[in-house]
């Protein structure tokens, strides 16, 4: 098992790419912190994770509320006194429209989860992680971060930013035993994708599953 003793953070872990990145960290020994606003999908992961002989601590709580993300890692420590891995995969697309008719209220809510959350994970978890013996930090990401398109202004402008504090922070962090990746997944099966794309076949592209392992690999020591 070669996580075995790891405590990893996944968030967004209620579905699609969170939940099956969540089910295979533990498959490989690793206590996983399930973090979403969904209580019933950190459920099904946990059901999934325990029913393979897994451990899982779920923190349900909607990422947009700062003092709560804030409270994640004094939490991770206080139980743990570690933290390995942290995922930051939860995110949002937001309405697609124009850039003129972007609502402001919209784009703080997205800018919120896409952007301040994983900021926040970073100024709090970042001691644990550069203290751990393989410290990794994975930030989902998407084309959109480097070539906007058409209506998306909402995610795009969010990941881009998102992108560049990850890659900061990397750069601040390269002589450490931390590693900072991105991970782009490209285009999933996933309820978010199906937000975006209505009545496109769900066979169209691969499942979250299939894809999470690339991801994990991001995860390991070595």
């Amino acid at each position: 098992m070669k996580l075995d003793g790891n405590i990893a953070l996944v968030t967004g872990a209620s579905r699609g790419l969170g939940a099956a990145t969540a089910i295979r960290l533990a498959a490989l020994g690793a206590h996983v912190v399930l973090v979403a606003r969904t209580q019933s999908g950190l459920e099904e992961t946990d059901d999934a994770i325990r029913a393979a002989g897994g451990q899982a601590t779920l923190l349900p709580m909607d990422l947009r509320d700062g003092d709560q993300v804030d409270r994640i890692a004094p939490s991770i420590y206080q139980r743990f006194g570690r933290l390995d891995i942290m995922v930051s995969n939860a995110g949002d697309i937001g309405t697609l429209t124009p850039t003129a008719h972007i609502d402001m209220k919209e784009w703080a809510g997205v800018h919120a989860l896409n952007v301040d959350a994983p900021l926040r994970l970073i100024r709090g978890c970042a001691p644990l992680l550069v203290a751990a013996p393989a410290g990794r930090a994975v930030f989902v990401t998407a084309e959109r971060a480097t070539a906007p398109h058409a209506y998306w202004g909402h995610y795009a402008a969010s990941l881009a930013t998102t992108r560049a504090l990850a890659l900061t922070w990397a750069a601040e962090t390269a002589q450490t035993r931390l590693k900072v990746n991105l991970f782009d997944p490209g285009p999933m099966a996933t309820r978010l994708r199906l937000r975006a794309f209505p009545g496109e076949p769900a066979d169209t592209h691969p499942a979250p599953e299939v894809i999470a392992p690339r991801l994990v690999e991001l995860c390991l020591p070595g």
